[in-house]
């Protein structure tokens, strides 16, 4: 489950999630979540949390600063208790950065590393995933290059069968009840990734109409959760195959 607030790390565990993923700014894409929301989250559940690692939305072309911020960033995280980190990486040309990658996997310190979606936005699926396979990351999260996990379930069964339980291939990106069943059965895969979004109402009473804190269409007062319901679903769909 992919979550950004401690309430989001409650949903996933009522709802039967095994592993949690750590941002912020979901609506990005997820970027990393402060050293403090870590530990909070950490102390909050029992199942291992892995924090995302990604300085800024847009593109996974980074330039040495940004690496430098990467690099801090996991060994904060680290300290506040990660059990692993969700990174990835790549070259101008649409490659997997083997040096970058290389350096996180150093970093992580024994960690498990998962290579997140930017692998989707790699040149070459079949390349890119020996190159991690070389590097030891432990898995890579894939919607199979394409918009969703299950329009992209025939690259990611070519990735799961490349793989040969070398790393964990986890499809992720609009996985839910009604369609992980045949996408596992499809795929062969053995984890899914979800976050199961949902919204709130703010409870603010006292509203500044005109206002915007960041997009000028964004509503201030509508707040993403994380649906424990939908969770529970998917899981209950899975324990039934």
């Amino acid at each position: 489950m992919c979550v950004e607030s401690v309430a989001g790390a409650y949903a996933a565990v009522v709802g039967g999630a095994e592993r949690i993923e750590l941002c912020s700014s979901l609506a990005e894409g997820g970027l990393t979540p402060s050293a403090g929301l870590c530990e909070a989250v950490c102390a909050a559940t029992k199942v291992p949390v892995f924090a995302m690692v990604r300085p800024r939305s847009g593109d996974f072309l980074y330039d040495s600063t940004e690496v430098d911020v990467m690099a801090r960033d996991i060994e904060a995280l680290r300290d506040a208790g990660a059990a692993g980190f969700v990174v990835g990486a790549l070259t101008s040309d649409g490659h997997i950065d083997h040096r970058r990658m290389a350096e996180f996997v150093d970093l992580a310190d024994g960690k498990p590393v998962t290579c997140h979606r930017a692998f989707d936005m790699c040149r070459n699926a079949a390349e890119g995933l020996e190159v991690l396979c070389d590097l030891g990351v432990q898995r890579v999260l894939t919607s199979g290059q394409t918009k969703t996990a299950y329009d992209g379930r025939a690259l990611i069964r070519s990735m799961v069968q490349q793989a040969d339980g070398r790393i964990v291939v986890m499809a992720g990106c609009g996985v839910h009840d009604s369609n992980v069943e045949r996408l596992v059965e499809v795929t062969g895969i053995s984890e899914v990734h979800l976050s199961a979004a949902g919204s709130r109402n703010s409870r603010m009473a006292f509203r500044r109409d005109g206002v915007a804190m960041g997009s000028p269409n964004a509503d201030e007062y509508s707040l993403r959760t994380t649906e424990d319901v939908l969770i529970a679903r998917v899981v209950a769909a899975l324990r039934n195959r």
